[in-house]
């Protein structure tokens, strides 16, 4: 499961309920949670945020706390 699945899951978002208002099909969202080697685009994270009702950004951060610029 992805980082964006573990999110949604903690949640309890309804996946299929997501992937209709954000404008995505089933079997992208499926994708985008269950396949680690699929790549989240910045508009597909946007319109996820606002089905689910939190700012991007705050989304943005949960997925992507673990990166680190290199000193």
């Amino acid at each position: 499961m992805t980082k964006l699945g573990l999110y949604l899951a903690q949640k309890s978002v309804n996946k299929s309920e997501v992937a209709r208002k954000a404008g995505l099909s089933k079997a992208r969202m499926n994708e985008l949670t269950l396949n680690e080697r699929s790549h989240l685009r910045a508009e597909e994270l946007y319109l996820i945020a606002l089905a689910i009702d939190v700012k991007p950004g705050d989304l943005l951060e949960a997925l992507c706390n673990h990166l680190s610029l290199e000193k």
